[in-house]
């Protein structure tokens, strides 16, 4: 089962902000994703459109394509 809750930390304790539906003394596994600090989202905004006319679209897809061609295998000794 996954559920996504808000939390907040207090004194050292996670405090859900939202109601959790689990039998008491239930074991869990808890991933904590932080929000982006508002310097983050302003280094994401200034950084908008920075490559836009510095590569042609077709250029990066055919260096694609041909990279892709490119064998760096070693030859199998039979």
């Amino acid at each position: 089962m996954t559920t996504t809750i808000r939390a907040r930390m207090k004194g050292g304790i996670i405090e859900p902000l939202d109601r959790i539906d689990l039998p008491e003394g239930q074991d869990m596994m808890i991933t904590i994703l932080t929000p982006p600090s508002t310097t983050d989202r302003e280094a994401f905004r200034r950084s908008a459109g920075r490559w836009h006319g510095t590569f042609e679209p077709q250029t990066l897809i055919d260096a694609i394509y041909a990279d892709r061609l490119v064998s760096t295998r070693s030859a199998p000794a039979l």
